[in-house]
């Protein structure tokens, strides 16, 4: 919701209206039992002028409608009406429960703008003022006495009200500022995600230009490949090896034919429905067809049938780049372990990608991940660990590395399933 630090003010405010509300009251009704003579119809008028504020305000926190600066500045307004109302009927200046007016004048310091908190505080001297010198007094609020004891009501009230504001300011007006921390720490994050966005888009932009630059020489790759094979036929030796360069070829053709027209396509982002067991093992093999020398232990266990997803390429791309670093790490062997469980009333696929190499340094525990980091001196450019996390966060998942116990890094994914499985229930209805 785009109002939400004004909703939030606005619902403060009205619960610190309510509880001035309560507290003037609980004060008038003390008064009235000890016969203190009190005007009924101005403190029922100001009374009921604050209720209809609250009305208004609860009015407004129900309607999803956006609250403006300007109503807050408004509703302060009218609390400090009420409250000069309230106070030139019950012995203006003398009234030990004046410091009321700061009430509203603190809410207005941590929501509104400079310019109209000292608007609202100039009027509140001004009303403090004039009640100087016009005020109806009150008789017999100074001295009474309960069991022939002397009881100065006005210093009474003076340390009453010294409480119920401190606990009041401590409770609501911090709340507003926690508020207001809040609000800057989201729009922080907002700026993240935008320089974040900014990132994505440029190397997008730089993939696309690699793309098309890249055909060419395949292309020369693929007619000089063809050429030896042609040229040795009864090299048997020679002819393996051409043709693994020649699968190779293919692959990155693939590559670069996939990347070219689905940059900027929302379709090239969805595939078709497949369980999650054989998206896992599709994966793999792909992945093993471009690193055949790497030997994989895979296990994938769970109690649960594999539900069934809608894949997307991305995801299928992002688990290659980590089973590569992985293999980057540990050419010999690699370890994946995959499961999918309930936790939190949600489907989540786990896979764990152990390698054993030589495991991460305290320093590239806190770099990794960043762009353009890279432990793999001059060979890496250091996008494949944050473009795969842009992308299982884009899914609600994260990706998390952590020195494994016995040896080498443990890469950890978590994946939730459930949009995926609700974009396939959505694509046989429609």
């Amino acid at each position: 919701m785009p109002d939400k630090p004004s909703r939030s003010n606005l619902m403060r405010l009205f619960m610190l209206r309510t509880v001035m509300i309560l507290f003037l009251l609980i004060i008038a009704a003390i008064l009235f039992s000890l016969h203190i003579p009190l005007p009924k119809l101005p403190i029922a008028l100001a009374m009921t002028g604050m209720v209809l504020l609250n009305v208004i305000s609860l009015y407004r926190l129900k309607r999803n409608r956006a609250i403006h600066e300007a109503e807050l500045f408004l509703q302060l307004l009218a609390d400090v009406c009420a409250l000069t109302l309230l106070f030139y009927f019950t012995g203006g200046y003398s009234n030990p429960l004046v410091w009321m007016y700061l009430l509203p004048l603190s809410v207005a310091t941590v929501t509104l703008k400079r310019s109209r908190v000292l608007l609202l505080a100039g009027l509140m001297v001004v009303s403090y003022t004039l009640l100087v010198f016009y005020y109806q007094p009150i008789s017999h609020l100074h001295m009474h006495f309960i069991n022939g004891r002397s009881l100065d009501i006005h210093l009474v009230g003076m340390w009453l009200g010294f409480v119920i504001s401190a606990g009041i300011i401590a409770l609501f007006v911090t709340g507003i500022g926690q508020n207001l921390r809040e609000s800057d720490l989201r729009m922080a994050h907002a700026r993240e995600k935008v320089l974040e966005s900014e990132r994505v888009l440029a190397l997008g932009t730089l993939a696309t230009a690699a793309a098309h630059e890249l055909g060419t020489p395949l292309s020369t790759m693929a007619v000089v490949t063809q050429e030896l094979l042609h040229d040795y036929p009864q090299d048997a030796q020679l002819k393996t090896s051409l043709e693994i360069l020649q699968a190779q070829i293919r692959h990155c053709k693939t590559i670069l034919t996939s990347l070219s027209s689905s940059v900027g396509q929302a379709k090239a982002e969805s595939g078709s429905p497949v369980d999650v067991y054989t998206f896992l093992l599709q994966t793999l093999h792909r992945w093993q067809d471009i690193r055949p020398a790497v030997k994989v232990e895979y296990q994938c266990a769970s109690t649960l049938q594999p539900p069934v997803i809608s894949v997307d390429r991305t995801l299928r791309h992002a688990l290659i780049n980590l089973l590569d670093n992985a293999a980057d790490a540990s050419p010999e062997k690699i370890a994946v372990h995959a499961t999918w469980l309930v936790l939190d009333d949600s489907l989540q696929l786990h896979v764990d990608i152990r390698d054993f190499g030589p495991g991460l340094s305290a320093n590239a525990s806190k770099k990794l991940g960043t762009p353009f980091y890279s432990t793999k001196a001059q060979e890496g450019l250091g996008l494949g660990l944050y473009l795969s996390r842009l992308i299982f966060q884009r899914f609600g998942g994260s990706v998390t590395l952590s020195k494994h116990p016995q040896q080498g890094t443990l890469t950890h994914i978590v994946l939730p399933l459930d949009s995926l499985i609700l974009r396939v229930n959505h694509d046989r209805t429609a």
